[in-house]
């Protein structure tokens, strides 16, 4: 028999286990979960009825409820986004006159920023601010939530002189704006954000040349910072791609904005794309300096980081310096399948090392590079087993080139003396900012290429490659990115205007998502990025660049090394 009742003043949440907890109505899901006596790691966010929310999201009806964490993507994504407000409230409470900036990510788990006074930077300083962090931490301060009517949030910031957020908002599209408060400090932060300061207990402040690097745990030990390695490299890196955003006048994604509806965006184009031939030129220089004893070139780069056209524009240049450049693929190497090292699953690790014969690698690059004659090996992926390839004998000069996951490892070529060869790091180092506090990282930049690739030249949909991303990441991990400082060079594949021109192109491939998928999220957390680019006509793009790899009608999708007899 149907009838009309009172509302229950409860409500439950049904959790994937299959138990369900009870719970005043109007809760926060963050509330009701405290109730877990266990999780793998600390709990910062949920998944209610297959939407990410804060711990602070009120639960007004029965739904099913999934805990995120800290060894969670979207986990870490909180916590970090909400440490870094954490450091800008004790920047400011100890110098209110100086400015903050929080720049690029450091892989072994942390962020490095810059501030506008040099002398800021000491020991000391940088002790007190950690000494207010925790002191922050301690008090455990709400982290106050409201959405402000867009007007309002610009009159703030113009007060506060923050120029960066006041051009960003220029052009937002929304009439309001969500502004999180911490005691008197108010500002905005591109996603979900812990409830309070007390969840923020793991991180650390070290001085880095020019700088210091904000440090916080990786998902895989979300209670423990790892230690803190050099990375002088990677900063040179980023230093040069500040220098040429002062060179383009283009300081964040505000500027872009404007740049792109004032007509201008042409010149930022020109000059993003000048900026790159420049380092392709410089590199091959380098090898060309080094030809008579660096005779192999190895070029090594996370997915979707523009290797391929890297690789082609580098021999272009060293063709033009008179170097002929021989191409040799790692991918004919592999041992036999049977002979594949397993991963901890028990699946077949084609990433690992292990997979590669480097012993013969490394005969048959001893014996190229001494003009002998050299069986090549070829590998049938079909049937899994080597079989004989190409008899090659480089020519007086020639130099090979090996592009490949591990050619930054010392592994792959043990007994190569270093001074013969030239290493290569290629990928999105940088990336242009929303504003001073919010970053956009160069992994959404590489997923985002990679979703426009996929669906062009494979086939996929954005559900299909981003469900793979993680695996990606995980190779990466492992075995590109401890290796980056081990490069004779690297290679910043970063165009300040690309997220832009792949915004027209990858909107309606993340829409297709479906919601009932676990792809959604992410898909919906990459089309609020995107809502903050006014959008770019690919036609302006030059037919040589390397986000041509990924839009399409690359001039250089056909160009192939010349070979020797």
């Amino acid at each position: 028999m149907y009838q009309f009742i009172a509302p229950r003043s409860t409500v439950e949440i049904h959790l994937p286990d299959g138990r369900a907890i009870e719970g005043p109505r109007g809760a926060p899901v963050g509330e009701f979960l405290k109730l877990l006596e266990t999780a793998p790691a600390p709990v910062v966010g949920a998944i209610v009825n297959g939407d990410l929310r804060e711990l602070t999201y009120p639960i007004q009806l029965e739904a099913r409820v999934r805990p995120v964490t800290m060894a969670e993507g979207d986990g870490m994504l909180i916590y970090r986004r909400s440490l870094t407000f954490l450091l800008d409230a004790a920047f400011e409470d100890l110098f209110p006159d100086a400015v903050l900036r929080v720049d690029h990510s450091v892989s072994s788990g942390g962020y490095f920023c810059q501030v506008s006074d040099p002398a800021i930077l000491t020991a000391q300083n940088l002790a007190l601010i950690e000494e207010r962090m925790r002191a922050l931490v301690e008090a455990d301060l709400l982290f106050a939530r409201r959405e402000a009517p867009l007007s309002e949030a610009i009159a703030y910031f113009e007060a506060k002189g923050y120029t960066d957020k006041v051009q960003l908002l220029a052009h937002r599209q929304k009439d309001y704006l969500v502004l999180y408060r911490l005691e008197d400090h108010q500002d905005y932060h591109h996603g979900y954000m812990t409830p309070s300061t007390g969840y923020l207990r793991w991180f650390g402040l070290s001085l880095t040349d020019g700088g210091f690097t904000l440090r916080f745990p990786r998902r895989h030990s979300p209670t423990e910072l790892l230690p803190m390695p050099k990375y002088s490299k990677l900063l040179n890196a980023f230093r040069q791609y500040g220098d040429w955003l002062d060179t383009l006048g283009i300081a964040n994604v505000g500027a872009l904005n404007q740049a792109i509806q004032s007509g201008a965006v042409r010149e930022v184009i020109l000059a993003s794309e000048a900026l790159h031939e420049q380092r392709v030129a410089e590199i091959a220089a380098a090898i060309a300096a080094r030809r008579e004893q660096s005779r192999i070139v190895l070029i090594a780069g996370p997915s979707s980081s523009g290797k391929t056209t890297f690789s082609k524009r580098l021999s272009i240049q060293l063709i033009a310096r008179g170097i002929s450049p021989y191409p040799l693929e790692l991918d004919n190497y592999f041992v036999p399948r049977t002979r594949t090292p397993r991963d901890e699953n028990g699946n077949p690790d084609f990433e690992s090392i292990q997979a590669l014969d480097t012993l013969q690698l490394g005969v048959d690059l001893k014996g190229l590079i001494a003009g002998r004659q050299v069986q090549l090996p070829r590998y049938n992926f079909i049937t899994g087993e080597r079989e004989a390839g190409d008899v090659v004998q480089l020519q007086p000069g020639q130099i090979v080139i090996l592009e490949g996951i591990h050619g930054l490892n010392a592994e792959l070529l043990p007994d190569m003396p270093s001074a013969q060869t030239y290493r290569i790091f290629v990928s999105c180092l940088t990336q242009l900012n929303l504003d001073r506090h919010n970053r956009i990282s160069t992994t959404d930049t590489r997923l985002l290429r990679r979703i426009v690739r996929d669906a062009r030249d494979r086939g996929y949909t954005a559900q299909d490659t981003i469900g793979r991303w993680e695996m990606v990441q995980r190779g990466e991990k492992r075995y590109i990115f401890p290796y980056q400082e081990n490069a004779d060079a690297m290679f910043n594949s970063a165009l300040a205007y690309e997220l832009a021109a792949l915004k027209p192109l990858v909107e309606p491939l993340l829409r297709q998502v479906p919601h009932s998928r676990p792809e959604y999220i992410e898909a919906k957390r990459l089309l609020s990025l995107l809502d903050w680019f006014s959008p770019l006509a690919a036609d302006l793009i030059p037919d040589n660049s390397i986000l041509r790899e990924f839009l399409g009608g690359s001039i250089l999708k056909e160009f192939k090394l010349w070979r020797s007899r």
